[in-house]
C-alpha cells in the first residue's frame, strides 16, 4: 500500500468517526424531540377536544403546558396602555387584556371603577398548527409598545412558533376614548388555513359590581348583537342566560347596568354561542354581576399572512358617545323602549335626549336639569291636557239628561246607545274627547320610564337626600326584605305615590260622567286611580330616584293644571249654554256616524227578532 492510499485509508477513518458521533447526537436529540412533540401533541389533542366538546364551557388553559421557546419572553408580564379615559392591563401569556379601569368614573364606594380584572378574564384563540391546535393562552408573546405619530399608542405582541411560523397580535388605543383598535394576524399558515374555513375564539368577561344595588345591576345584565347585514337584538341573562345564535354577527356586547365590554368584526363573526354564570362570586371576594363566557368562529381565507381585524370597545352606556363611534346600532345598548313600547324610544332620541344633553351642558345641578325639562315637555302638553277636561265637563253637564235616557229605556241597551250618540251628536260633544288628549301623553310618560334609569348622566348625582338619582333613594333601611316591597323606604317613590292619590281624587267626578258608569267595568275602572298609588309604593320602590322625581314633580304639575283648569277657565254654565245652542244648529252627519248609526239599527233588530 503506498503512501497515498494509507492517507486516503486515515481520511476515511477519521470523516467515518466524525459522521459516527455527529448522527449519534442526532439522534439523541431527535428522539427527545418526538417524545416532546408526542407530549405536546397529546395535550394539544385533549385541548382541541375539550374546547369541542365544551363549546359553551371555559376553557383552562394552564394545563395546556405549551412552549414557544422560540420567544424571548417565557415568564408572564404585565403591559399596561393607557390614554386620558382607559387604562388597560394586558398579560404577554396570551396577548389579551386582563383589566380595564374606566378612569372618568367610580364605584358606588368611591372607588376606582375597574369594569374587569383578573384570569377569568381572556381571549383564546384556537390556531392550528401541523395537525394540532394551539390554544394562543398557552403561548408567551413577545410586546412592544409603540407611540404612533398621530400620538395613539400601540402594543404589538409577537409569538413565534416556529422559524417561519408567527402570531401577532395589534393593539391601538387613542389619545383620548374607548375604543381599541385591534388585529390578530396568523403570519405562515396557509397550509393550515387551506385545511379549514374557520378559527374559533373562546372569549370570557367577567364584570364586578359597580353600582348600589347589585340586584338591579343582575337585572340589567344583558347580552347585545347586531346580526351581520341584519338587526340588533338582546337577552336578559336574567332570563336567558345561554344561546347559540343561528345567523352571522356585526358585533357582541356584554353589557351591565351602565358599562360594556364590545367585540365588533370588521368582517363577520359565526357560529356565536354564550353562557352566562349568575351570583358568581370572584375567588377575590368581589361581587361579580356575572360571568360571560362567549364562543364565536371566523371565518379564514387561505393566506401565508391571514389576518382578522377586529374593535374592541370598553367604556360607558352613553347615547351619545355609543352613536359616535360609527359602529351601526351600537347606541340599541341603551334600551329606550321595548316591546310594546318601542315607539317610545324615538320621542327619546329626537326630543328628549337632545334637550337633556342641551340642559346638561349649561346647568350644574341634574335635579334642576330634570325639572326644567319636566316644564318643557308639559307645558306644550298642557293644550291637550285642557282639551280633555273641557270633553269632560261637557260630558258632566250632558249627565242629567244622560239619566233622563237610562229611565226612559231602562235595560234596553240598544236603543240606549243610539240615543246616547244622537244626544252628543246633536250637542256637539265628542264622547272620546276626554280619551285621546289623555293618550298623546301617554307616551312621553312611558319614554321617561325608559329613558331616566338607564341615562349615565344621573350616575352618582344628587340632589336634595338622594346621593344618587341613578337608584332608589333610601331614608330607613330595614336589615330584612318585605314581600312586595323590598328592604328600604323610597322617600321620592313615597311622595309620587301620595301626590298621585291626591291626584286621583282630585279626579274622582271625572270617572263617574257619562253613560254606563254604572256597569262593572266602569266601576272597577272608577276605583283604579286609588288602587294604584298604593302598587306604585312596591313597585318604584326600588327604581331610579329621578324617575320618581320626576313623576311626583308631573303630578304636583298636573294637579296646579287642573285646579287652574276648573276654576278659571271652564264655566259649566257656559258651556251648557253653548251645548244648547248646538242643538238648534243643523247636524252633518259622517260616514262613521251613519256605520254606527246602521250597526247599532241592525243589533237592535235582532235582539227583537230573538225576543
Amino acid at each position: 500500500m503506498d503512501r497515498n492510499s494509507l492517507i486516503g485509508f486515515a481520511l476515511l477513518l477519521i470523516l467515518g468517526g466524525i459522521y459516527i458521533f455527529w448522527n449519534s447526537s442526532e439522534q439523541q436529540k431527535y428522539q427527545e424531540q418526538q417524545m416532546a412533540d408526542s407530549l405536546a401533541k397529546a395535550e394539544l389533542l385533549a385541548h382541541q377536544s375539550s374546547f369541542e366538546e365544551t363549546k359553551n364551557h371555559p376553557i383552562d388553559s394552564e394545563s395546556d403546558s405549551l412552549d414557544n421557546t422560540e420567544t424571548i419572553q417565557l415568564s408572564e408580564e404585565i403591559i399596561s396602555l393607557e390614554n386620558k379615559d382607559l387604562a388597560l392591563n394586558f398579560t404577554n401569556k396570551g396577548a389579551y387584556p386582563i383589566k380595564a379601569d374606566i378612569k372618568k368614573y367610580k364605584t358606588y364606594t368611591k372607588e376606582k371603577l375597574v369594569l374587569f380584572e383578573g384570569d377569568k378574564n381572556k381571549m383564546q384563540i384556537l390556531i392550528p398548527h401541523d395537525g394540532k391546535v394551539i390554544g394562543s393562552d398557552a403561548l408567551f408573546f413577545t410586546p412592544e409598545l409603540n407611540k404612533l405619530p398621530n400620538g395613539s399608542q400601540q402594543l404589538r405582541f409577537v409569538a413565534k412558533i416556529n422559524a417561519e411560523k408567527q402570531v401577532i397580535l395589534d393593539y391601538i388605543l387613542p389619545e383620548e376614548g374607548y375604543l381599541l383598535q385591534a388585529n390578530m394576524r396568523l403570519i405562515g399558515f396557509d397550509q393550515e388555513l387551506a385545511h379549514g374555513k374557520s378559527i374559533p375564539i373562546h372569549w370570557s368577561t367577567e364584570l364586578f359590581q359597580t353600582e348600589k344595588d347589585i340586584e338591579s345591576e343582575r337585572r340589567n345584565m344583558q347580552v347585545h348583537y347586531k346580526y351581520h347585514n341584519g338587526s340588533h337584538d338582546y337577552n336578559a341573562i336574567e332570563r336567558t342566560s345561554d344561546k347559540n345564535l343561528k345567523k352571522d354577527v356585526y358585533w357582541f356586547s356584554v353589557r351591565s347596568q351602565f358599562f360594556n365590554s364590545t367585540i365588533v368584526a370588521d368582517n363577520k363573526m359565526e357560529n356565536v354561542s354564550f353562557k352566562a354564570t349568575k351570583n358568581y362570586q370572584a375567588e377575590n371576594g368581589k361581587e361579580v354581576i356575572t360571568l360571560n363566557e362567549t364562543e364565536f368562529d371566523i371565518p379564514t381565507t387561505v393566506s401565508s399572512d391571514f389576518s382578522f381585524p377586529f374593535q374592541w370597545f370598553i367604556g360607558p352606556n352613553d347615547y351619545k358617545l355609543l352613536k359616535n363611534q360609527g359602529i351601526d346600532d351600537l347606541e340599541e345598548l341603551i334600551q329606550l323602549g321595548i316591546g310594546p313600547f318601542f315607539f317610545v324610544k324615538y320621542i327619546s332620541k329626537w326630543l328628549l335626549i337632545p334637550i337633556f344633553d342641551f340642559l346638561n351642558a349649561n346647568i350644574a345641578s341634574i335635579g334642576l336639569i330634570i325639572i326644567l325639562l319636566t316644564l318643557i315637555i308639559r307645558i306644550p302638553l298642557s293644550f291637550f291636557t285642557y282639551k280633555s277636561h273641557l270633553s269632560t265637563a261637557k260630558m258632566r253637564v250632558l249627565k242629567p239628561e244622560l239619566d233622563q235616557l237610562k229611565e226612559k229605556y231602562g235595560g234596553d241597551q240598544q236603543q240606549m246607545g243610539m240615543e246616547q250618540m244622537k244626544l252628543y251628536r246633536t250637542a256637539g260633544v265628542n264622547p272620546l274627547g276626554g280619551c285621546l288628549p289623555m293618550l298623546i301623553q301617554m307616551p312621553f310618560l312611558l319614554s321617561m320610564y325608559y329613558f331616566f334609569p338607564t341615562s349615565i348622566h344621573l350616575r352618582q348625582k344628587s340632589f336634595l337626600w338622594a346621593d344618587d338619582l341613578s337608584t332608589y333613594d333610601s331614608i330607613l333601611d330595614f336589615g330584612f326584605k318585605i314581600p312586595l316591597y323590598g328592604d328600604h323606604i323610597s322617600l321620592f317613590t313615597l311622595f309620587m305615590a301620595a301626590t298621585s292619590l291626591i291626584l286621583a281624587l282630585y279626579n274622582r267626578n271625572m270617572t263617574s260622567a257619562g253613560a254606563g258608569a254604572d256597569n262593572q267595568m266602569a266601576q272597577m275602572m272608577k276605583y283604579m286611580p286609588y288602587i294604584m298609588p298604593f302598587m306604585f309604593l312596591g313597585w318604584f320602590n326600588n327604581f331610579a330616584a329621578g324617575l320618581t322625581f320626576y313623576y311626583t314633580l308631573s303630578n304636583l304639575i298636573s294637579i296646579v293644571q287642573q285646579f287652574v283648569i276648573q276654576k278659571f277657565m271652564i264655566n259649566e254654565d257656559k258651556l251648557l249654554a253653548q251645548i244648547e245652542e248646538n242643538k238648534n244648529k243643523p247636524v252633518g252627519t259622517s260616514k262613521w256616524q251613519k256605520r254606527l248609526e246602521e250597526m247599532q239599527k241592525m243589533q237592535a233588530e235582532r235582539a227583537k227578532q230573538n225576543r
